[in-house]
């Protein structure tokens, strides 16, 4: 027994090892031609980013690699990030492609540690939409924005041939203040840490799916789509110093973000598969469609890694935000194997939890 499992481990430790040496490599983009997959958020989305726009782009915030960039005005300690959606359908359960651009872009301001304050709107329409139709996502959008408070200061209006666009795509900038209260980083780590998720994953991605008619699976599930300034706001007002970083589980879900955060931090992250919220009608839909609920795009949830010491009082509050009540902390970030996110699953095994290899979901922001 202690001979084979000997065996075991030595053979565990050296898939790790060709793993680890493998991801240590800076991602290099050599495809011939964009594919779905280098937006889907997984490896592809990764090769294209690090491969081509960071070296093309080369500034510090970008190699953050954050959710919104820094930026300094005669003292003024700014975020800047922008975004564009092209979801389909445009109305969904929980919300529209309107209130998905005003939410996701205030999210990452809010997962910088930034308070959202103004944004830019620019439409691009499809000859033939419907007034009806623009009218439903102009007042979403207004609608959103005041839930958000933020105001709408400038925008821009391109409409295009029958055919070049999918109904309506929306393009969004955000400024806002960063917060003094915590100094994050992406790089910002440590081994102890604990990681915090704001609430059940995967509901955005599913409900997207399933709108779609495509599988025959009835479903209530809806779109998590919210500002999560008011989570972002409880866990720096707790944390403090304490909170390392924060992160919007958006494309390629929690597990991206898990991977992205220990390849920045050269760190590892454990997380427990029974610890992850999931509400039983998205495990369902997720076990029929093959899926892992963890790749799953979220509108509406955010991942924070709190030190140790200020992790309960962090989850305390997280959970008395209105939406956050289901708050859950799913791991702990350790020391090996660095770069590496393991998922201890519900059997009391380990498995690797890698980014996305290609392009397994539809469009879902």
């Amino acid at each position: 027994m202690s001979a084979t499992g000997g065996v075991d481990m030595s053979r565990e430790e050296r898939i790790l090892g060709i793993i680890e040496t493998t991801r240590a490599k800076r991602p290099r983009f050599k495809d011939d031609h964009i594919t779905m997959s280098h937006g889907a958020g997984g490896k592809a989305t990764q090769s294209l980013i690090e491969g081509l726009f960071l070296p093309a782009f080369e500034s510090e915030s970008l190699r953050e690699l954050g959710d919104a960039g820094a930026v300094e005005v005669d003292g003024a300690k700014l975020a800047m990030t922008t975004d564009t959606f092209v979801v389909k359908p445009t109305v969904f359960p929980g919300g529209t492609i309107g209130e998905l651009a005003v939410n996701g872009t205030v999210n990452d301001l809010a997962a910088a540690g930034a308070r959202p304050l103004a944004l830019s709107v620019s439409l691009v329409l499809e000859e033939g939409l419907s007034a009806d139709d623009l009218r439903v996502q102009v007042e979403a959008i207004a609608g959103a924005a005041r839930a958000a408070d933020v105001q709408i200061v400038a925008g821009d209006t391109k409409v295009v041939e029958r055919g070049f666009c999918d109904s309506i795509y929306v393009c969004t900038t955000g400024i806002g203040v960063r917060d003094p209260r915590a100094e994050m980083s992406t790089r910002a780590l440590k081994p102890g840490d604990r990681v915090l998720v704001s609430g059940p994953v995967g509901d955005h991605g599913t409900a997207i799916m399933l709108a779609r008619d495509e599988f025959e699976i009835e479903s209530e599930i809806e779109s998590d789509t919210c500002s999560l300034w008011p989570a972002a706001d409880a866990l720096m007002g707790s944390a403090g110093s304490s909170l390392r970083c924060m992160r919007d589980a958006t494309r390629g879900g929690v597990a991206t973000v898990l991977n992205e955060l220990a390849r920045a931090s050269e760190v590892a992250i454990v997380a427990k598969e029974a610890d992850v919220p999931i509400k039983p009608a998205v495990a369902g839909a997720s076990e029929l469609l093959g899926i892992d609920p963890l790749y799953v795009a979220n509108e509406g949830r955010m991942v924070a890694f709190v030190a140790p010491e200020a992790a309960e009082a962090a989850l305390v509050a997280l959970r008395a935000v209105p939406g956050c009540e289901e708050a859950a902390d799913i791991g702990e970030v350790k020391t090996e194997p660095p770069g590496m996110v393991l998922i201890e699953t519900a059997f009391g095994g380990k498995r690797v939890m890698d980014l996305l290899a290609g392009d397994p979901l539809p469009r879902i922001c």
